[in-house]
């Protein structure tokens, strides 16, 4: 799979409850030139915040159609390795996040978020729109 970039699940939601937004906007962009990579911890949020069934097909039949990046047992020991180092520095970030973190890091991926999270993760790129 090519590099591209990790959209997290607080941009999908901006995208999907505020259109016209700035955000959403940029979105719709990396989504036409085809950079978007999910990855189930995304899609895991994302569906939990559907609240009407129909708007489950919908979300669900435009996730779909993304490239999917599954998360390997690499990925999870690199999230438990970033969380350690973190945490000896008084760091701590929700597991959500470090598997995002971790399976960027390992296909060399940006994270586009607008969680500050992110930025405490060395080596992480992080998508500047």
């Amino acid at each position: 799979m090519n590099t591209g970039i990790i959209v997290d699940t607080c941009v999908w939601i901006e995208f999907f409850r505020r259109k016209e937004s700035d955000i959403a906007q940029h979105l719709k962009n990396l989504l036409r030139e085809r950079k978007v990579i999910m990855v189930g911890m995304v899609m895991a949020e994302v569906l939990q915040g559907v609240k009407l069934p129909k708007e489950t097909v919908l979300v669900k039949q435009n996730l779909e159609r993304l490239p999917y990046l599954e998360i390997t047992r690499e990925m999870w020991e690199g999230a438990g390795e970033i969380s350690a180092s973190l945490r000896s520095e008084g760091v701590t970030i929700p597991l959500s996040d470090l598997i995002i973190a971790a399976a960027a890091l390992a296909g060399k991926h940006e994270v586009f978020t607008i969680d500050p999270h992110f930025e405490k993760v060395a080596g992480l790129r992080l998508y500047k729109w």
